[in-house]
């Protein structure tokens, strides 16, 4: 085995063009990620046809070569034996951040911000549903307080949103995280009125100089954003003015009170109305009728997942969620992704190539299990038909999805795992199922039919 992972790394490095050509390699959870000098070099081709390679594909500096889990960490210790320079994926990161255009560095940086909190998330969203559960199934055998202690692993991440998202903004902007944390929980300390509160009406905002509103900015993301990004510039153009001996106290000190007067009174009022108009526009689409939202997302979103900046709709998704705790999204792209793992399966079982059996069939898994990277790049794509066909399946299933209304009660899980979004009642985790199998079977079905046969191959 390890013999034949060293060959396999022979193999990468010279289709991509030599050693000199690599200047560092990292990887991921399925990919191998390599820094290379000349894209032109690169034998695409070649490198797919290598073993064990699922797919490869060029994006912002970096050609990604998909492996899977397991195997991408003993190909990249091959590849390091054999002399390419090792790097870390944050400082691979730093060096693809320079490249592409502004609005792709920008969805980047999005994602560099609400990906590491997504995690929390997600529990929060299998607390919620397991609660649903548990309520529908034992409703008078609940014991006492049962409710409350359920409301704090459910409600504490959104409680306290906008300190998660000041914290890795000034990670990722390279302020002091701990200052941020302290800048994000001031949004929503308790003396400020709720937002909640204030937006159903029970209670009024405080009122600053006589007409500047001030309120809490419970479930708010963009407003914490915005003071985590202008809270970490003003913490670095401070350490490099104040004396070191006074930088400990002063530092914190300004930063702090400089950043929430600017947030309650001019930063967070006009970045408020900004993502309230943003939020009504996603929200037009979302609630087109006749199950029209559906057939939009459901078939479009494994598209914009080739670009890479499919990282944008988890500020939408989240935001859905501090609203009211409900995520209709989730179902729309889960049928996207359930339809490319169908499509895949189809190639898998029809083709009589064994490399492109070995290749489909895991793949096709990993994408019912919520990650389309390997059938997409591997599989479907490379044949063209196949996704096309998985783009009318994730359409057909989010059209049923619409028309129903599905609502998860979290995010970031998608097809199998994401049935635990769906168990607070059991006709969502029935309409659940039924999504995923009209989308995988429509993406099935068509592949079979019209999607793909091996002379294709040539």
């Amino acid at each position: 085995m390890a013999e034949e992972n060293r060959r396999i790394a022979e193999e990468l490095i010279e289709a991509v063009g030599g050693e000199d050509n690599i200047l560092s390699a990292a990887h991921c959870a399925t990919r191998l990620r390599l820094m290379v000098r000349d894209k032109e070099k690169i034998d695409q081709e070649r490198v797919e046809e290598i073993d064990k390679v699922k797919g490869a594909f060029y994006n912002s500096g970096q050609f990604q070569v998909i492996l899977g889990t397991g195997t991408v960490n003993k190909i990249h210790h091959e590849i390091v034996e054999l002399g390419v320079s090792e790097s870390s994926k944050s400082e691979q990161k730093e060096e693809t951040s320079k490249q592409g255009n502004a609005i792709q560095r920008l969805l980047r940086t999005f994602g560099d911000i609400f990906v590491p909190i997504i995690p929390v998330l997600v529990a929060t969203g299998l607390f919620m549903g397991l609660r649903g559960l548990i309520t529908n199934v034992y409703p008078d055998a609940l014991p006492d307080n049962f409710l409350l202690y359920t409301q704090v692993l459910t409600d504490t991440a959104f409680a306290f949103l906008p300190a998660l998202i000041a914290w890795s903004a000034f990670r990722v902007f390279g302020g002091s995280p701990v200052i941020g944390i302290v800048l994000g929980l001031m949004l929503v300390n308790p003396a400020l009125p709720n937002a909640y509160d204030v937006g159903s009406g029970d209670v009024d905002p405080l009122l600053f100089f006589g007409f500047i509103p001030v309120i809490g900015y419970q479930g708010s993301v963009l407003p914490a954003f915005i003071a985590g990004f202008v809270g970490a510039k003003l913490e670095k153009w401070l350490r490099a003015r104040i004396p070191e001996a006074l930088d400990l106290i002063l530092t914190p000190f300004l930063t702090l009170l400089i950043m929430i007067t600017a947030a309650l009174f001019v930063l967070g009022p006009i970045f408020s109305a900004v993502e309230a108009a943003i939020m009504a526009g996603a929200t037009v689409v979302l609630e087109l009728p006749f199950g029209i939202s559906g057939l939009i997302i459901g078939g479009l979103h494994q598209v914009i997942v080739i670009t890479g900046v499919h990282h944008i709709f988890n500020l939408f998704e989240i935001q859905l969620l501090a609203d009211n705790g409900l995520n209709p999204f989730n179902a729309l792209i889960t049928a996207g992704i359930a339809a490319q793992g169908g499509a895949a399966l189809a190639v898998g079982l029809k083709t009589k190539a064994k490399k492109l059996k070995a290749i489909a069939l895991p793949s096709s898994l990993s994408a019912f299990l919520g990650i389309t990277e390997p059938a997409i790049f591997g599989v479907n794509l490379r044949y063209g038909k196949p996704f096309v066909m998985g783009l009318i399946g994730g359409a057909a299933g989010g059209f049923f999805a619409a028309l129903f209304n599905l609502q998860a009660t979290g995010m970031a899980i998608t097809v199998i795992p994401g049935f635990l979004l769906y168990l607070d009642t059991v006709t969502g985790a029935l309409l659940y199922a039924l999504t995923n199998v009209i989308a995988a079977g429509t993406a099935f079905l068509l592949t079979w039919m019209f999607g793909y046969n091996d002379e294709m191959q040539k």
